[in-house]
């Protein structure tokens, strides 16, 4: 499976920098609390590890952490800040670790690299195969902006900042899109860099969950546990495998 973009190194070293928002602590701490006590006693897999945002202060807090990243240069950095946590380098639909886990994990919209409906359901189906009985599958995922384009319109902005001016364009005859990221340095100099994806609706990963056995569990809006409503623009949902 290999219709992801791949993170090349220059890309991978810039990475947590150009992302120090993801890991600001009001963003990042709800997730880990809430993958931590999912987790239990249990070990966890995180597919789409990157350079281990999310795994490294989870594994701070005790638990056994495990990945999946398709490219070498994110591990490679992972690697230079925490050394004992084992990745397997492939995709995240196919490959495997040795298990069983209480948690696999997968979060910050990482799903929609997968841009193919098949690499989707499979996905799915590689996170069952992994988990122990009454383990759990756990997704962070936005809500497609598309009823925010008027007629005419090509582009919908998903984050305009001092630095970072972020725009999605969308095919919805095959729910293929584009982030357009223009970035700002210290310097003056302007950037751009692109990455595509396919979206997905809660309901439509509620089935790729049900073809693989699970049941959903919980679904809320974001990780401090906000209800999900007609109006979320995100969405962290549980489901869970049968004891």
């Amino acid at each position: 499976m290999t219709s992801s973009d791949i993170w090349d190194a220059e890309t991978a070293q810039r990475y947590d920098e150009s992302s120090a928002f993801m890991f600001a602590p009001e963003v990042l701490e709800p997730a880990v609390d809430l993958l931590a006590e999912l987790a239990g006693d249990g070990p966890a897999l995180e597919l789409a590890i990157g350079t281990g945002r999310v795994a490294i202060p989870l594994a701070e807090r005790g638990v056994p952490v495990s990945g999946i990243e398709l490219s070498q240069p994110m591990v490679d950095q992972l690697h230079r800040k925490r050394a004992d946590i084992p990745v397997v380098v492939g995709d995240m639909a196919t490959s495997s670790m040795p298990g069983p886990y209480s948690l696999v994990y997968l979060v910050w919209n990482s799903l929609g690299n997968l841009r193919t409906q098949d690499e989707q359901v499979a996905c799915f189906r590689n996170a069952a195969r992994h988990l122990a009985p009454g383990g759990r599958f756990v997704i962070e995922l936005w809500i497609p902006g598309i009823r925010r384009f008027p007629p005419g319109q090509a582009a919908v902005p998903f984050h305009v900042g001092q630095h970072h001016v972020g725009f999605d364009t969308y095919d919805m005859t095959t729910q293929q899109g584009t982030s357009h990221h223009y970035r700002r340095h210290d310097d003056g100099t302007v950037t751009y860099g692109a990455s595509n994806f396919r979206y997905v609706w809660p309901a439509e990963c509620d089935l790729m969950a049900r073809l693989a056995g699970m049941e959903l569990e919980r679904r809320v809006a974001d990780w401090n546990g906000t209800p999900f409503t007609h109006d979320s623009e995100s969405h962290v949902s549980v489901w869970r495998m049968p004891v």
